[in-house]
């Protein structure tokens, strides 16, 4: 057997139980040479000839697919599949796995570090102070106000839990909303619209699809309140942030809090340039203990569909 590994914290120098239960199981593994996602013309050579795939961030197309006829499984390295094109792996018989709940706790908490990094810009603060400056700067205040979370999956509702330890009002939007939950858990469902409308703060818990890209544009935005901030951790795409930046440089838009961006990594983004912006590079499921999760999970995944069994976790 061999195998491709490209998340970028899934390496060799990390000695970890899941990959000394990889390396007892393939004959070859090969890791991500370039330390970050790979393109379309620097996945498929690495890929031709494997026979499963834990992937990262790579983009996943039909012209990857296809070039790797021995490829039976992909074992995404996190929950997202957005990057993999789901038909074409069903017609060519290629397995799509992934480790949701596996990097929940991590990516909550970093959601809400966000939310109250860009409401106290703690880090130009900290930044100024290291630099001998003794600044005074007017944050805001994030205990009871409202926050609004798009996408109530089990992020979402981590992230809800923890905004009602500040006393917020918690407003959610998601299609498939589980109003009984909402309703148990002291949660406003609503529309977009209104949460919008309502919320100081929004958090973005969504997939990226064509229903969600760019769900956060200039007509959308002008609509919140004046002041709000937005933070997103689910994925880039959903904010266009062209319109973003100049509700931000206007005032109409508090701050914005990013881990995930239209184009990564960013370069060169008029975003560097404003105080009011706290700007992450894709980090919110590194921790130690999510890397850990996605790293049996992936591993057990990818051994369960490369041994004939049935994989629990399986997406088409």
């Amino acid at each position: 057997m061999k195998i491709l590994v490209t998340a970028t914290s899934f390496n060799p120098k990390n000695n970890t139980p899941a990959l000394a239960r990889l390396s007892e199981f393939a004959d070859e593994i090969i890791f991500n040479p370039m330390g970050r996602p790979l393109t379309e013309d620097e996945l498929i050579p690495l890929l031709a000839d494997c026979d499963g795939y834990i992937a990262g961030l790579d983009f996943i197309t039909d012209k990857v697919l296809a070039a790797c006829g021995k490829l039976k499984v992909i074992s995404r390295y996190g929950v997202g599949v957005d990057r993999v094109d789901l038909e074409a792996a069903k017609a060519c018989g290629i397995k799509v796995c992934n480790t949701p709940g596996a990097n929940l706790h991590a990516v909550a908490d970093l959601a809400f570090s966000l939310i109250l990094s860009v409401a106290r810009r703690i880090p130009t603060l900290d930044s100024k102070t290291r630099a001998g400056q003794w600044p005074r700067s007017m944050g805001t205040e994030v205990y009871g106000k409202t926050i609004g979370i798009l996408g109530l999956g089990s992020i979402g509702k981590a992230v809800a839990k923890r905004a009602q330890g500040f006393d917020m009002a918690v407003m959610a939007y998601d299609p498939y909303i589980n109003e009984q939950y909402t309703k148990d858990n002291n949660i406003t469902a609503a529309s977009l619209d209104e949460v919008l409308r309502q919320a100081n703060i929004i958090s973005l818990h969504l997939p990226y699809n064509d229903e969600t890209k760019n769900i956060l544009n200039r007509e959308a935005m002008q609509t919140m309140k004046q002041g709000a901030i937005i933070v997103n951790t689910a994925r880039g795409g959903l904010i266009d942030e062209a319109a973003a930046y100049e509700l931000l440089e206007s005032g109409h838009l508090g701050g914005l809090g990013l881990d995930v961006y239209e184009k990564e990594p960013p370069s060169q983004s008029p975003l560097f340039g404003l105080p009011n912006t706290v700007l992450l590079p894709h980090t919110a499921s590194h921790t130690l203990e999510a890397v850990e999760n996605m790293s049996n999970m992936s591993v057990q995944n990818l051994i369960d569909v490369l041994s004939g069994k049935a994989c629990s976790y399986t997406v088409v």
